[in-house]
């Protein structure tokens, strides 16, 4: 059974940093893409990063420049590390993977808040 799990978040101050992991595990093979969506109260699902084997990366505007992305095919995960943190970026964050070639999955999630 294949399951992603993310870590890493909290509570941290505006400008402060943050790096988020998802790891995968199971019987995983291949992960050829990694992306890391948030969701904030009240508003839908937005994509923040993606990564794929071919090292394409992809962030939204919001994030450029403050966010990384990356990824350790040994180990199956992906991170990302959140630096000059807003209030704005206060969400919970998912990570999304495309795994064996075959399938998506979602993570459970993991809560980042930025306040003062």
């Amino acid at each position: 059974q294949v399951q992603l799990v993310e870590s890493g978040g909290g509570l941290v101050q505006p400008g402060g940093s943050l790096r988020l992991s998802c790891a995968g595990s199971g019987s995983i093979f291949s992960i050829t893409t990694m992306s890391w969506y948030r969701q904030a109260p009240g508003k839908e699902r937005e994509l923040v990063a993606t990564i794929t084997s071919g090292v394409t990366i992809k962030y939204t505007d919001s994030v450029k420049g403050r966010f990384t992305i990356s990824k350790d095919n040994a180990k199956n995960t992906a991170y990302l590390q959140m630096n000059s943190l807003k209030p704005d970026d206060t969400a919970v964050y998912y990570c999304k993977a495309l795994i064996n070639g075959a399938s998506w999955y979602w993570g459970k999630g993991t809560q980042v808040t930025v306040s003062s």
